[in-house]
């Protein structure tokens, strides 16, 4: 082997741990970012409040944005399809510098809002607060009617630094498109998709990770369409890096080196799944011991840990395999497999596959309690009544009963003095009986 093809096949493995690293990190940091969208049990005591002037302890509470179920679980596969076979046909047919310029404009106001909100994310985790106490000053502005707030946005100079550079990053990826600029956009999208995305369980979760599972194998191995769609769609839609980064880094000709890709499904997808681990985690260990800081970080994490370890096991598999037969692989056909055999197993081995299935993470909404508790107070009123109702007519026909009793009585006493009176007549008529017992005159 040439010191040309060694220098390749070195730069071709710095590119699979390259590829690794820029899947796993997003997945970690956006699962750790979702904790703060669990509702707070009633058990814990809320956050001390922060000198941060970063922070808003007002949105301590505030959940997770979208929320997939089962019935979205079914349906994912299905529009996702109608979706890529739509992409397909619009790149053959029409011009494709028109569409990527279309997409290019839609994607860069998009991350432009995700660099943003990621980059505050990290500067919040890395400047200290006494730094930050010094030099930020705090401004809010509150929207209310007649006295009653309906609304507020806390902003810093912070944030509009962070807003600015974002605009600036923007700028230059659209006239570029350099693929660094890229991969930043292409990890803040999947760190925000991770974060503020939410399985409502593990059964919504597997049934999600076996449908993309086939709808993977189909549309890479059975097609042409997912490769085609990924190398024309000129979008930070996947994380890219140079085949052979020393070769590229010591020469300008960037046209004589590919680079190999992964797209951001095969990060977001499973991302969402290893986020549900960590929360899942975070909720049994608050059950065995419900003290400390509800959103604290400091707890034992095993089914997280062995996701994780499944998702970079896995796709270590999908590039050994890619390696082998120099072709592209559909990831999700490993990936998938691995996340939940990985979480079964776990939970079987800790006995707590009960627990697994039964957890959730959908909130009733506040109007559908109200709802709840007017049709229960309706329900039980209309049944109050009936009881009511019935009780009354009871009473009604036994008081006639007695009524009819009492008059029949009356008429049989009336009827024998009658017929007593007759008998005692100077015309001398007969005696008559009544019905329960004449009275004779002495």
């Amino acid at each position: 082997m040439s010191s040309s093809e060694q220098q390749q096949e070195i730069g071709l493995y710095c590119a699979y741990g390259a590829l690794m690293t820029m899947a796993f990190v997003p997945i970690y940091t956006g699962s750790i970012a979702s904790l703060g969208g669990m509702k707070r049990p009633e058990n814990a005591t809320k956050r001390k409040k922060t000198d941060s002037p970063l922070e808003d302890s007002e949105d301590e509470d505030e959940g997770i944005t979208e929320s997939l179920s089962s019935s979205d679980a079914w349906m994912f596969p299905v529009m996702g399809s109608i979706v890529l076979f739509s992409l397909y046909m619009l790149f053959r047919y029409l011009d494709t510098e028109i569409l990527n310029y279309l997409i290019t404009g839609y994607f860069s106001l998009m991350g432009c809002a995700a660099v943003a909100k990621t980059g505050f994310m990290i500067t919040k985790k890395v400047i200290p607060v006494n730094l930050l106490k010094s030099y930020v000053s705090k401004y809010r502005l509150t929207l209310s009617r007649q006295g009653k707030r309906l609304s507020h946005v806390s902003f810093t100079v912070v944030h509009f630094m962070l807003l600015g550079a974002s605009v600036l990053l923007t700028a230059y990826y659209s006239m570029t498109k350099n693929w660094i600029a890229s991969n930043i956009f292409g990890l803040s999208f999947s760190i925000n998709a991770i974060q503020l995305l939410s399985l409502d369980s593990f059964k919504t979760g597997m049934i999600l990770l076996s449908g993309l599972f086939f709808y993977d194998i189909f549309w890479v191995f059975g097609t042409e369409v997912m490769v085609s769609v990924a190398k024309n769609f000129d979008a930070p839609i996947k994380v890219i890096w140079p085949r052979d980064i020393i070769g590229y880094l010591l020469d300008t000709g960037k046209s004589e080196y590919g680079f190999t890709m992964l797209g951001l499904g095969d990060i977001v997808i499973p991302g969402i799944f290893v986020a549900l681990c960590l929360r899942f985690d975070r909720h049994m260990s608050w059950e065995r011991e419900p003290k400390g800081e509800f959103r604290s970080t400091k707890f034992t994490k095993p089914y997280f840990t062995a996701c994780a370890f499944a998702y970079i096991l896995g796709l270590a598999t999908t590039m050994f395999v890619m390696h082998v037969f120099h072709a592209a692989q559909p990831a999700l056909l490993y990936l998938s497999p691995a996340c939940i055999l990985s979480v079964l197993i776990t939970a079987a081995v800790r006995g707590e596959l009960k627990d697994l299935f039964a957890y959730t993470t959908e909130e009733e909404k506040e109007e559908e309690k109200d709802e709840k508790d007017a049709n229960k107070k309706s329900k039980k009123k209309e049944i109050t009544e009936e009881i009511e109702t019935k009780e009354h007519e009871q009473v009604v026909e036994e008081t006639s009963e007695a009524q009819a009793t009492e008059d029949g009585d009356d008429e049989g006493e009336e009827e024998d003095y009658v017929a007593v009176d007759k008998s005692e007549s100077p015309k001398g008529g007969k005696k008559k009986k009544g019905g329960k017992g004449g009275r004779k005159k002495k």
